[in-house]
């Protein structure tokens, strides 16, 4: 009986143990993950193009956090759907970024992209379309079904801002 109880006792410890450690993710897994995120981006990219606003949305989590220049966070993919939704309606509307750095976890479940973008749009003061280029970081998280979803994007813009609106008297 003490044989018993020690050797299911050693098994139990044992399974505790592996199921508590994470093995190191293999190099192939690793760069099977960079992959997939460069081609999201891509596939982003032309969802951009396209001005297919749900396809854009569809990369974020619900609960993910947008944060653009000159606008306040915008919270949960219903918050990014209705911010979104006047930029992609913009016939002036152009937007390109490419990742120059993808960054997965040891574990495998949270990564990030980094790089540069470019964006033409129409000034709303003015009626004329406007440049702007920058940087950006996006925050991955892996889900269920092994895919990767946005869970924080941010973009910093390096163009200055235009002259304050004049002033009347």
């Amino acid at each position: 009986m003490t044989r018993k109880l020690f050797a299911l006792s050693t098994i139990a410890l044992v399974a505790l143990t592996m199921s508590c450690s994470q093995a190191p993710k293999s190099a192939e897994t690793h760069d099977t993950d960079v992959q997939a995120l460069k081609d999201i981006e891509a596939q982003w990219n032309k969802d951009y193009e396209a001005k297919d606003l749900d396809k854009i949305v569809g990369h974020y989590t619900d609960d993910a956090v947008l944060m653009a220049p000159g606008t306040a966070p915008a919270v949960g993919k219903d918050a990014i759907r209705s911010g979104l939704k006047q930029m992609v309606a913009d016939p002036a509307l152009s937007l390109k970024f490419e990742a120059t750095r993808v960054e997965v976890a040891s574990g495998g479940g949270m990564a990030y992209t980094q790089g540069s973008y470019t964006m033409t749009m129409t000034d709303p003061s003015t009626k004329k379309p406007i440049n702007d280029k920058g940087s950006y970081v996006t925050v991955y998280k892996k889900q269920a079904d092994s895919s990767w979803k946005a869970v924080s994007d941010i973009a910093s813009s390096a163009t200055p801002p235009g002259p304050a609106p004049a002033q009347g008297k």
